[in-house]
């Protein structure tokens, strides 16, 4: 019996294959392979996609998230507030500018900032709100937005896993000043290697993203200000313009796999599956339980005898990594967050993913626990 891959990949591009290669011949007829024609038409097609005036193409993710932080000024002195569940790149973003990451807990239900927690970290060195959509589910957007608006401060969607996602009918990434999206191939939208995407409104944030993704330049030779090198390859651009015409496919077959799932373990009661706000559609980027009573490992450990692969997304809080030692932060201080990595365990999710698949990922659980 095959395994049972995580994301799927493989069978999502080889079904793409002819307007993929179509793709790459037309950037090698080219002869442009940074920037260029193929990055101006997918940010085009992405700000159509999510409503947005501007989309600028980025190196990456993280890179987007550093453009972002930038073009809004943050810098040392400055605080950004951000949950202590996510990825590491999200608070190294904020170390890199020079800002300090303010780590808020989250709630259990689907991961996102606690309001009342956001509202007390808030205060003077507050420079920005950074609200991350874990797992492609939006945060509560209304909340977030209501807060920022009475601090009189902006905030920047971290929807690295969020593409094509949504909260009370509008893009999640599109509710900030910023939002900044990956294009890893794991993501929703996923490309061939690294990218991203800063999105906004403010036509003067992108035009400073602009300059910043290269070196911070004005015209050639000109630098106005120091910036990177964050700028998205041709190439990248290209095969990504196809998959976007596919993206909200892929979203409602993984919706429909996430809720089977939900419906499947419900009465599994070591097993707590994520519940959504209720204006919130999530992209369902990874669907990721919470196994009670310690047996997550065991869990995992058994799933994979049966050739089901399953992964950890994250195993250790942010607050508690090593290379943040020094902000103070101790065991403890953000017991959900803390909870939350002791227990989440991502199932197998993609478009490609069969009935039969999921059934057997189902019934595998279940098998576990009786």
């Amino acid at each position: 019996m095959a395994d049972i891959d995580l994301f799927g990949l493989e069978p999502q591009n080889a079904a793409l294959g002819p307007e993929l290669e179509a793709a790459f011949a037309r950037v090698l007829a080219s002869g442009s392979f940074i920037l260029g024609a193929e990055v101006e038409a997918l940010e085009r097609e992405v700000a159509a996609f999510l409503g947005a005036e501007h989309a600028v193409g980025v190196s990456s993710g993280s890179d987007a998230l550093v453009c972002a932080l930038l073009a809004l000024g943050c810098g040392p002195g400055d605080e950004v507030v951000l949950p202590a569940f996510s990825f590491f790149a999200t608070p190294e973003a904020i170390c890199r500018v020079g800002a300090k990451p303010r780590f808020v807990d989250v709630e259990l239900d689907a991961f996102g900032m606690d309001l009342g927690g956001v509202e007390a970290a808030l205060g003077p060195r507050t420079r920005a709100l950074l609200p991350v959509h874990l797992y492609g589910c939006p945060v509560d957007l209304d909340g977030i937005e209501r807060l920022a608006a009475r601090a009189g401060i902006p905030v920047i969607e971290d929807a690295a896993q969020a593409f094509g996602a949504s909260f009370a009918g509008r893009r999640a990434g599109t509710w900030g000043t910023a939002g900044c999206f990956s294009f890893f191939p794991t993501k929703p939208l996923g490309g061939f290697g690294d990218g991203g995407m800063i999105v906004t409104s403010d036509s003067q944030i992108a035009a400073r993203c602009r300059s910043l993704r290269a070196h911070g330049a004005a015209g050639k030779h000109q630098h106005g200000e120091i910036g990177g090198n964050y700028r998205l390859d041709a190439l990248q651009a290209a095969l990504l313009r196809v998959k976007l015409r596919h993206v909200e496919r892929w979203r409602a077959a993984r919706a429909a796999h996430a809720e089977a799932y939900a419906q499947g373990l419900a009465d599994v009661a070591e097993i707590v599956v994520p519940r959504l706000p209720s204006a919130a559609v999530s992209a369902h980027a990874l669907f990721t339980v919470r196994v009670q009573g310690g047996e997550r490992d065991a869990l995992a450990r058994a799933l994979l005898a049966r050739g089901i692969h399953t992964a950890v997304y994250y195993p250790r809080p942010l607050h508690l990594q090593p290379a943040l030692a020094g902000y103070g932060y101790r065991a403890g201080d953000f017991p959900q967050a803390e909870l939350a990595c002791e227990q989440v365990l991502s199932l197998p999710l993609s478009a490609a993913l069969s009935e039969a698949d999921r059934a057997r990922v189902i019934e595998a659980i279940r098998e576990h626990f009786r």
